[in-house]
């Protein structure tokens, strides 16, 4: 079994600055769509507000996004992706019954940006869109999902399966160690053993559970195998979320 750490959202390039924690829940804000075909804008999804404060006044409410992963209702999560990334995943052999877990940049109340995890998907079906459908094509266009809405690359890819985004923004799915920066996390043993995609490094893998993360990337993969301390710990990160 592989588990995709799977970095989304605004941060402080992609959007202008981080992700907001709002009443306690994190909420992650899609990337502004810059041009690529999308249905959506931050104000449709109640994020306008939340989008300009946190660009600083670069994105207007009115702006389109590129509003994925999607989560929607009834627990079910979407992911489009293609390019290089896609590649990086399909080399990596992820496949159904794999899971992403979501982690971007958030900030509370002023205090310093760190990253957390703020969802996750279950892979229950994967859509090469170059190959979909017409009825899946219209499905997922009907569903704003913008990689349907036009193919961004060749590759163009779309996962589907159960998950949902966090409730609250709970110690147990914060990556960052509480005196930062943003990039040094705290990690599971077992994923010193097992490694990370990215993170072949050994000066990257420090002492007390510590990992210093790469600058850039979207999907880190690990191969979790059969691992028991494996699995607890992901199943403690989706209850988490879920609770």
């Amino acid at each position: 079994m592989l588990m995709v750490l799977s970095r989304k959202g605004f941060d402080t390039s992609a959007g202008g600055g981080p992700s907001p924690i709002v009443d306690g829940r994190p909420v992650s804000l899609p990337i502004p769509a810059n041009g690529s075909p999308s249905r959506t804008t931050f104000a449709s999804l109640g994020l306008g507000d939340l989008a300009v404060r946190a660009s600083r006044g670069k994105l207007r409410a009115e702006d389109a996004c590129h509003h994925d992963p999607m989560f929607l209702e009834g627990g079910t999560a979407m992911l489009g992706q293609c390019g290089a990334a896609q590649t990086h995943l399909e080399r990596q052999g992820v496949g159904l019954g794999d899971t992403f877990v979501f982690f971007g940049l958030f900030r509370q109340d002023g205090a310093k940006p760190h990253h957390r995890i703020f969802g996750y998907l279950t892979v229950e079906q994967i859509v090469p869109l170059a190959t979909a459908t017409p009825a899946q094509m219209e499905e997922l266009a009907a569903q704003g999902m913008p990689h349907a809405l036009g193919m961004h690359a060749v590759n163009d890819t779309v996962y589907v399966g159960r998950g949902c985004t966090a409730h609250s923004a709970s110690d147990a799915l914060r990556l960052t160690v509480p005196e930062g920066p943003p990039s040094l996390w705290h990690v599971p043993p077992w994923l010193f053993e097992t490694g990370l995609s990215y993170h072949g490094k050994a000066d990257r893998w420090r002492e007390d559970s510590r990992l210093q993360s790469v600058a850039r990337g979207q999907e880190f993969v690990a191969d979790m195998g059969h691992r028991r301390d494996a699995r607890e710990w992901l199943d403690g990160i989706i209850a988490a979320i879920e609770a």
